[in-house]
C-alpha cells in the first residue's frame, strides 16, 4: 500500500512540475528586454520545448511537408515510452490534461452518486477522437496543418495568450495602480512590492490586446466547464493527441491486471477513474483510454487492481474505431483542404492585410507548417503579430498576421523566428532580415513584408496642406523609405506656403508598418501597408520604378 501511494504522489507532483515548467516558458515567452552583446534581441529561454516533444505536431509537419522541422525529432522520447508504458504522458506530463485533472475533480450536480460511476463508464462517443486524429493526417497530407486548431498545446498556450494571461495584466494592473497611490501606507507599500513583483515576471511592459482573444478564452472556458458534466471530456473525447497516443499504447507491456475474483464491486475505481477506461473487475479494460493515473489502485480496498508487466491480453478492448468512422474521417480530411483553399485560391484572391512576419514561408508552405500555437503572437515586442480571422480564409484561422494599426514590425527583432516550433516562420538572423545598419546586411535585399501606400485624400499635407511628417521620421531603414518633397501650395485662403509632401520609395519600403501605426489619423491612417511586394512570394509583385529615376529619365 506504501509503494501505491507514493506512485500516486509521484504522479501528482509529477503533474505540478510540468504544468509549473509550462508557465514558466510561457512566461518567460514574452519580451522582456533582454538584448545580446550587440544590441540585437535574443531568446534566452527554450520555450519551444513542449511543442519539441509534441508527437502530433511532430507527425503533421512530417506529413505535410514530408521532412521534420529541428527539434520536433525529440518527440520521439514520448512516442517510444508509450509504446512500453501506454498513456503515460496524458497522466503525467501533459499540461492541458492536468488543468482538465484538476476540474474534473470538482463535484457537481452532474457527477454524485450513481451519475457519477456511471459518466466515467467507457462510452462509445469516446472514439470521437480517433476521427477527429484520421481527419486531421488527412489533411496534413494533402499540405495543410488545420491540426493546430485541435493539438493540445497549441490550444492551451493560444488561449492563456490571446485571452487569460492578456486579461489578467489588465485586472492586475487596474486594481495594484490605485492602491500604489493609496494615502494609506500599509496599503501603499505592499501593492507597490506586489506589482513590482508581478511586472518583473507575469505582466507585460504594455497592455497586450489579440483580435478574437474574447472568443479563445470562451473556448477554453467551455472544455473547462465540460468537466463538471464529464471528467476529462476533452482528453476521452476530442483530443487528437491522446487519440495519437491512443494508439501507440495498443503495443504497450504495461496494463491493468484485475483480480475479478476478488472484487466486490464497490465501484470506488469508477468513482476516481479519469480516463473512463473501466478498471471495474467485471469489464474488459480499455486500454487506449487509460492515462495512468493509478487512482483505481490508490481506492481499491480490497487490491485486486494492480499494474504489472506482460499482463494477459484477453480482456483488453482496444482504440476499436468502426470502419465507418474512419472512413468519414478520412473524407472529411481529404475534402477540407481543397473546399477551404477554394475560398482563397490560395493567393489569387489576397487580402490586403494579410501581413505575415519576418521570416514566413511561401503561403502555401506556411499554411503546411503554422499550426497556430500563437507563440510568435505572444513573444513580438510591439504585439504587432495578431491572429487572423477572415485574412487568410477560414484555412487560416488564428494564424499570425501583422496588424500595423495595433504595432508595427521592429527592425533589429526576429524573436518570432526564433520560437516557431515547425519553421512556418523561418529562422532568420538580423544580418538575414538586413533592416538595420551596423547588423552587417548580409545583402542587399532585405526581407520585405510589404509596401506602404499613402492616401492623398487623407494625409494633412496632401488633402488639407497642413505640415506632418511622422511617417518619415518613424520610418526606420537607412535609407530612408519616405522621402519629403518640398513644394508650393495654396492653402485655405488661397495663399501659396511651403510644406513637405511625404512620397514612398517602393524599392526602399520593407512594409514594417511603422508609418502606419505612428500615422496621426488613428481611424484610418493616411499611409497603409499591403502585402504587395513581399519577397515570400515571387508572385504578389509589382513592376516597380523608382520615383527618382523615373523623375531623372
Amino acid at each position: 500500500m506504501l509503494v501505491r501511494i507514493r506512485l500516486i504522489h509521484l504522479r501528482r507532483a509529477s503533474q505540478v512540475f510540468f504544468f509549473l515548467l509550462f508557465l514558466l516558458l510561457l512566461v518567460r515567452t514574452g519580451f522582456r528586454g533582454a538584448t545580446g552583446a550587440t544590441g540585437e534581441i535574443q531568446m534566452r529561454w527554450p520555450v519551444r520545448l513542449f511543442f519539441e516533444f509534441d508527437p502530433l505536431a511532430a507527425l503533421v509537419n512530417a506529413l505535410a511537408t514530408h521532412a521534420l522541422y529541428r527539434g520536433l525529432a525529440w518527440s520521439l522520447l514520448i512516442v517510444l515510452p508509450v509504446m512500453f508504458l501506454g498513456r503515460f504522458f496524458c497522466g503525467w506530463i501533459c499540461p492541458i490534461g492536468t488543468v482538465h485533472h484538476f476540474f474534473g475533480n470538482l463535484q457537481s450536480e452532474r457527477k454524485r452518486g450513481r451519475q457519477w460511476i456511471e459518466s466515467n463508464r467507457y462510452k462509445p462517443w469516446q472514439r470521437t477522437k480517433y476521427a477527429i486524429l484520421v481527419a486531421l493526417l488527412a489533411a496534413a497530407l494533402c499540405g495543410s496543418a488545420i491540426a493546430g486548431w485541435f493539438d493540445p498545446f497549441s490550444l492551451l498556450v493560444r488561449s492563456l495568450t490571446l485571452s487569460i494571461l492578456p486579461a489578467f495584466n489588465y485586472a492586475a494592473n487596474a486594481a495594484l495602480t490605485p492602491l500604489e497611490h493609496s494615502p494609506i501606507g500599509a496599503v501603499r507599500a505592499p501593492a507597490a512590492i506586489l506589482h513590482a513583483v508581478l511586472s518583473a515576471t507575469v505582466l507585460n511592459f504594455r497592455q497586450p490586446h489579440f483580435q478574437l482573444g474574447a472568443l479563445l478564452g470562451l473556448i477554453l472556458i467551455v472544455l473547462l466547464a465540460l468537466n463538471l458534466r464529464v471528467t476529462r471530456f476533452w482528453c476521452r473525447a476530442l483530443c487528437p493527441l491522446g487519440a495519437l497516443l491512443g494508439f501507440a499504447a495498443r503495443w504497450s507491456i504495461l496494463g491493468l491486471h484485475k483480480e475479478a475474483a476478488s472484487c466486490d464491486n464497490c465501484n470506488r475505481c469508477l468513482l476516481h477513474c479519469q480516463g473512463g477506461d473501466d478498471p471495474i473487475g467485471t469489464a474488459p479494460w480499455h486500454k487506449a483510454e487509460c492515462l495512468l493515473c493509478l487512482n483505481c489502485v490508490d481506492v481499491c480496498p480490497q487490491h485486486s487492481l494492480r499494474f504489472r508487466f506482460f499482463r494477459k491480453r484477453a480482456e483488453v478492448a482496444g482504440p476499436n474505431l468502426p470502419r465507418r468512422k474512419a472512413l468519414a474521417g478520412l473524407a472529411a480530411g481529404l475534402s477540407a483542404v481543397p473546399l477551404l483553399r477554394a475560398e482563397t485560391a490560395m493567393g489569387r484572391s489576397r487580402n490586403e492585410h494579410l501581413i505575415r512576419p519576418p521570416g514566413a514561408l511561401e503561403e502555401t508552405e506556411f499554411l503546411g507548417r503554422c499550426i497556430r500555437c500563437c507563440e510568435c503572437m505572444k513573444v513580438c515586442p510591439n504585439n504587432a503579430l495578431q491572429p487572423a480571422f477572415a485574412e487568410a480564409g477560414l484555412e487560416g484561422l488564428w494564424t499570425p498576421v501583422l496588424a500595423p494599426r495595433i504595432g508595427y514590425c521592429e527592425p533589429s527583432c526576429v524573436l518570432c523566428s526564433e520560437v516557431c516550433p515547425t519553421g512556418a516562420i523561418w529562422n532568420i538572423t538580423p544580418r538575414e532580415k538586413g533592416w538595420v545598419v551596423g547588423v552587417g546586411q548580409q545583402n542587399s535585399q532585405p526581407v520585405r513584408l510589404g509596401t506602404a501606400f499613402h492616401d492623398r485624400s487623407r494625409c494633412l499635407p496632401w488633402a488639407l496642406a497642413t505640415d506632418c511628417v511622422v511617417c518619415e521620421e518613424w520610418c526606420p531603414v537607412s535609407p530612408k523609405a519616405i522621402d519629403l518633397e518640398q513644394v508650393e501650395v495654396p492653402d485655405a485662403a488661397g495663399n501659396l506656403k511651403l510644406l513637405k509632401q511625404p512620397h514612398v520609395d517602393p524599392s526602399l519600403c520593407v512594409g514594417c508598418g511603422a508609418c502606419e501605426y505612428a500615422c496621426p489619423l488613428q481611424e484610418h491612417p493616411a499611409v497603409y501597408v499591403t502585402s504587395i511586394g513581399e519577397s515570400r512570394s515571387p508572385s504578389n509583385q509589382i513592376l516597380l520604378t523608382r520615383r527618382k529615376e523615373k523623375a531623372q529619365s
